[in-house]
C-alpha cells in the first residue's frame, strides 16, 4: 500500500516542469500521502537529497519557468550498485513509490528502477516533443512560442536589409520543433532529420523568394548543417545576404503558456490517480485531449515519425 511518494525531475529542464511537481505534490497530499521532493534528479536520489514537502511548498510555482528541486544528468545510474543505494535512501525516509518528471532518459532510469521493486510513474517533460506515445510533452508548447517569437523579430530586421535569416533550434534526434515552428512562422525552407538536406533545393526556394520579398526564413534542427556554413552560401548564391542565428537554451526558459501549465496540471494529477490504481512503470500521455497511463515500455519502443512528417506536408502546402 502507498502511503508516501518522491517526486523528482531530471534531464534537461523546460518550462512547465514546477507546475508538474506543484500537481503532483498537492494531489498526493489531497489523497492523504506524505509527499517528498528529491532534489537534482537521479543524483540527488543516489546522494540522499531528500526533503518532505507540503502544500506551501509548492506555492507560486505554477507559472515559473525551470524547475524549483533542481535537476541532473547522472549516466552511472545505469549501474545496479547506485540504483541499489538510491533505493536505500528512499527506505530511509519511508517511500514508496516514485514520480519521475522528464524525458527519455528519465523514463530509462524510472523503468530500471521499478525493474528492481519500486512504483514508479512518469511524466513526459521536454521541449523535443520526442516520446512516442503522446501527442505532446510539457514544454513544447512554451518553447514554440519562444522560437516564433525570436523569428518575428528576425523576420523584421531581415527584411529591413534584404537578408535570409537562418535559425538554427533545438531537438536533437526529432523535427517537432523545426517543423512547428516552421509552419507557424512562414519559413521558406525547414532542415530536419525527417525532411532531409538538399542544397541546391534549398538555394531555388530561397531564389524564388527573393523575387517576391525582401526576406526569406530557414529554420534548421541542431545537429543536421553547420548554418554559417550554408549562410556563406547562400549569400554566394542567391540575391539575400544570409545571417545564422543559433537560439540555444534560451529555448528551454520562460514562463509556461497556459497549455503547458494546464497540460502539466492533469499529467500531475493523473500520475498520482494512476499510481494508486496499481500502475508501475507506467508514463502519462497525451491522446485525443484527454491524459491517459501507458506502459514506459511502449514510449521508449514508439516511432513518431510518421506525425512528424505529416506535419511537414502540411508546411509545404502552405509555403
Amino acid at each position: 500500500m502507498i502511503k508516501s511518494i518522491a517526486v523528482l525531475t531530471s534531464g534537461g529542464d523546460a518550462p512547465g516542469m514546477n507546475a508538474a511537481i506543484r500537481a503532483v505534490t498537492r494531489t498526493a497530499l489531497s489523497k492523504g500521502l506524505k509527499v517528498y521532493g528529491v532534489h537534482d534528479g537521479y543524483l540527488g536520489l543516489f546522494k540522499g537529497q531528500i526533503e518532505e514537502l507540503n502544500r506551501r511548498s509548492v506555492s507560486e510555482k505554477l507559472g515559473s519557468g525551470g524547475t524549483f528541486l533542481g535537476t541532473a544528468r547522472l549516466t552511472e545510474f545505469t549501474d545496479i550498485e547506485i540504483r541499489k543505494v538510491a533505493l536505500r535512501n528512499l527506505r530511509i525516509y519511508g517511500i514508496d513509490a516514485l514520480v519521475a518528471i522528464g524525458g527519455d532518459g528519465t523514463y530509462r532510469g524510472a523503468l530500471a528502477l521499478s525493474q528492481m521493486g519500486l512504483p514508479v510513474v512518469t511524466i513526459p517533460v521536454t521541449i523535443d516533443n520526442d516520446i512516442a506515445g503522446t501527442e505532446f510533452t510539457i514544454g513544447f508548447d512554451t518553447a514554440l512560442n519562444t522560437i516564433v517569437e525570436a523569428a518575428d523579430k528576425l523576420r523584421d530586421t531581415s527584411s529591413s536589409h534584404r537578408r535570409c535569416s537562418l535559425i538554427e533550434v533545438m531537438g536533437r534526434n526529432c523535427g517537432d520543433i523545426a517543423v512547428a515552428t516552421s509552419i507557424a512562422c512562414g519559413a521558406e525552407v525547414c532542415i530536419a532529420k525527417e525532411t532531409g538536406y538538399d542544397l541546391e533545393a534549398i538555394l531555388d526556394n530561397i531564389r524564388e523568394a527573393a523575387q517576391h520579398k525582401r526576406h526569406a526564413i530557414i529554420i534548421v534542427a541542431e545537429n543536421i548543417v553547420d548554418i554559417e556554413e550554408l549562410a556563406k552560401t547562400i549569400t554566394k548564391k542567391t540575391p539575400f545576404e544570409a545571417r545564422a542565428t543559433v537560439l540555444g537554451h534560451v529555448q528551454r526558459g520562460g514562463k509556461p503558456t497556459v497549455r503547458d501549465r494546464v497540460l502539466a496540471s492533469k499529467m500531475g494529477v493523473k500520475a498520482i490517480e494512476a499510481l494508486l490504481a496499481g500502475d508501475n512503470h507506467h508514463c502519462m500521455a497525451s491522446k485525443a485531449n484527454d491524459i491517459i497511463s501507458m506502459p514506459i515500455e511502449e514510449a521508449l519502443n514508439g516511432d513518431d515519425t510518421a506525425v512528424t512528417l505529416k506535419e511537414y506536408e502540411v508546411f509545404k502546402v502552405l509555403w
